[in-house]
């Protein structure tokens, strides 16, 4: 196993394992976790978990509901579930190695909410980087935007949510790509590094089966100002519970 860092992150709630140089989680995660609405007892997937932090998250926020993580990487799949035991939220995040690819809804029973993070690159574009973890965090190796879409259907109930964040210039590719699969897109926010600067990421609800009709909500500010400290919404998500 590679060696690791042990991070203290969202105020100290959680400490989160991750790989000194392989791939390292980015504030997108804590975004995605904030942005999904969940029900009480909602059952949760988190399609490419990684180290797990979404899972761990989603979890910590809200904890009347369950998560299973899925995660094709052996490592990384490690170091997820020995960051559940380590933030004793073993008993509500399960960690499943696996193919997202393959996974269909008998193996994981009603799930009510899909969680992705997708590779952003499309395979074959820009360098790719030579650790194995990162390339394919980043570009479509392991799985594509696609792939991820037909997990979501496949898995989710009838009007159950899948939420994803995903860089703005290729938002058409989600948002088309959600309506094609019957996940139809229900509320879209832009994502900006600060005011004034262009957005950078998009975040998006659909819903299996729903009707046509998108809201567009505020964006979402990164930083007050460029360099500047986190915007007052975003330190929130920083800060859960109060803590």
């Amino acid at each position: 196993m590679k060696p690791t860092t042990c991070d203290p992150f969202l105020n100290g709630r959680l400490k989160v394992r991750q790989h000194r140089d392989g791939y390292r989680f980015s504030l997108d995660s804590v975004l995605l976790a904030g942005f999904a609405r969940f029900r009480p007892g909602d059952r949760v997937v988190d399609l490419g978990a990684g180290c797990g932090i979404v899972a761990l998250v989603a979890a910590l926020l809200h904890p009347r509901v369950s998560v299973v993580a899925v995660e094709i990487q052996p490592d990384l799949a490690a170091l997820a579930r020995a960051n559940a035991a380590d933030n004793q939220l073993a008993n509500r995040v399960t960690v499943i190695e696996e193919d997202l690819r393959r996974l269909k809804r008998p193996r994981l029973g009603a799930v009510n909410h899909v969680l992705a993070n997708p590779p952003y690159h499309p395979s074959g574009s820009g360098r790719l980087n030579p650790d194995d973890e990162k390339a394919a965090a980043r570009h479509e190796i392991l799985a594509n935007l696609g792939d991820f879409i037909a997990a979501g259907r496949r898995l989710l109930d009838l009007g159950g949510r899948f939420s994803a964040v995903y860089p703005s210039e290729r938002g058409v590719n989600l948002v088309c790509g959600l309506s094609q699969a019957g996940l139809e897109p229900k509320r879209l926010r832009l994502v900006h590094p600060a005011p004034g600067a262009e957005a950078g990421h998009i975040l998006v609800e659909a819903v299996r089966g729903a009707k046509p009709g998108l809201h567009i909500e505020p964006p979402l500010f990164v930083r007050e100002r460029a360099g500047g400290p986190y915007h007052p919404e975003v330190a929130a998500m920083l800060r859960p519970l109060n803590a």
